[in-house]
């Protein structure tokens, strides 16, 4: 079985997409989000991100809260709209550091689960994904998690196993704008 390192923005998004891709891979979480906005946001979306893989069986790594990753890289975004340029770089922003984890630790390749999101474009992320698995050198694994119900099974799976559920995707750009999540 091939080995996934695979980015999760949050427990809940995780919980369809570990569902899905459990049957065909030895998975491992990688929780890192510097876009989320408040050290206390990090850390209470960290402990549900492994509360929930405990009960499933499943790995969680993550290198802390680096909020400096995230702002750093969107200097001059600040208004953009949600979906816009900025919500790209935070993908490539985190999908950067993925991939780079996962050729250092050993994985067959890396994904994510933001595409679980129906407000976040899978070809996008994707397209991302993909740019960035050809330049760190590890393949990706390309998904779009909200197909066939992919994300109300997600809010399914919230409610069987009682995670918090955030309002927006954590980035304090995004915080007034509950579509966001």
């Amino acid at each position: 079985m091939k080995k996934l390192l695979l980015h999760s923005c949050c427990g809940p998004c995780s919980t369809q997409v570990i569902d899905v891709l459990r049957k065909e891979y030895d998975i491992t979480i990688y929780y890192y989000n510097p876009n989320i906005d408040t050290e206390e946001e990090y850390l209470h979306r960290l402990a549900e991100q492994k509360r929930f893989c405990a009960e499933v069986g499943v790995e969680v790594i993550e290198d802390g809260y680096n909020p400096h990753e995230f702002l750093s890289r969107v200097v001059g975004l600040e208004k953009e709209p949600e979906g816009g340029a900025r919500c790209s770089v935070c993908f490539r922003v985190r999908l950067e550091k993925t991939a780079a984890k996962a050729q250092w630790m050993g994985f067959d390749l890396f994904g994510t689960t933001l595409t679980v999101s129906p407000h976040k474009n899978a070809e996008v992320i994707n397209a991302i994904g993909l740019s960035v698995a050809k330049k760190i050198g590890v393949a990706f694994l390309e998904g779009n998690y909200k197909k066939q119900d992919g994300y109300k099974k997600s809010i399914e799976f919230s409610k069987k196993y009682n995670l918090y559920r955030q309002n927006y995707c954590g980035c304090i750009f995004a915080k007034g704008d509950n579509t966001s999540k």
